[in-house]
């Protein structure tokens, strides 16, 4: 009953708000010629917002949208698979820790095409010691990834930014990560069509949980493409 419980209330929590604009092919107040509308259905700027239960032990708690053929976000459901790379049970045990107990806590970010091609990446891992109450020490390193096509073209790093406000002496450290690309390649040799910008917000708690949020901006979206956000 309370694995049945546990699992009801983490679907209910895996909530996502939505916003898309119409596609355009001008970039307001700059001037400069737009860019050429590469061949395909554009389904315009994209925005969205996820949050996700932290998994059971030894889980990852996974979801992903996917632009639909009318160019709308379709919502998948909040699913949990086993952990990859082998978390323990006592990693997301939320009882009293002992002084000294390390957690550990890993979040992905993704942007994936029609063909299931991962065109941008946002990834973090935590960890944190606790003793139940506080935190002593914690860290979050933020690291990215994207697709390269050949020729030196394709999607690009732009920036990728990082801040945690408590390393120590804490009852929760909050990060957020962000990392924007850009793309120049066979798609579209122009380089000012694409864009993807992605935020991963983590707070580590000093009962030894943690829960992951996540928003996306994308510049222009085509159909069957598909956003995943995880953590475990």
């Amino acid at each position: 009953m309370r694995n049945r419980t546990t699992l009801a209330a983490a679907l209910a929590a895996g909530a996502l708000a939505l916003a898309a604009a119409p596609a355009t092919a001008a970039t307001a107040g700059t001037g400069a010629a737009a860019a050429p509308a590469p061949a395909g259905k554009d389904c315009g700027e994209l925005k969205l917002t996820g949050a996700l239960p932290a998994p059971p032990a030894g889980m990852a708690v996974q979801q992903q949208v996917t632009v639909g053929a009318d160019c709308k976000p379709v919502l998948g459901e909040v699913k949990f698979v086993p952990a990859k790379g082998g978390v323990t049970p006592k990693a997301r045990t939320a009882a009293a820790a002992d002084a000294g107990t390390t957690r550990q806590f890993k979040s992905s970010n993704e942007w994936f095409d029609c063909c299931n091609i991962r065109m941008t990446g946002l990834y973090t891992s935590s960890s944190w010691t606790t003793d139940g109450t506080r935190i002593s020490a914690a860290n979050t390193d933020a690291t990215q990834q994207w697709n390269r096509e050949p020729w030196d073209a394709g999607w690009s790093l732009k920036s990728a930014t990082k801040n945690t406000d408590l390393n120590a002496d804490a009852t929760v450290s909050h990060t957020q990560a962000d990392a924007e690309f850009t793309y120049k390649g066979i798609f579209d040799v122009t380089g000012l069509w694409y864009a993807n910008t992605l935020h991963s917000y983590i707070d580590l708690n000093a009962d030894g949980t943690a829960t992951c949020r996540f928003e996306t901006e994308t510049r222009h979206t085509f159909i069957g493409w598909n956003w995943q956000h995880s953590c475990q």
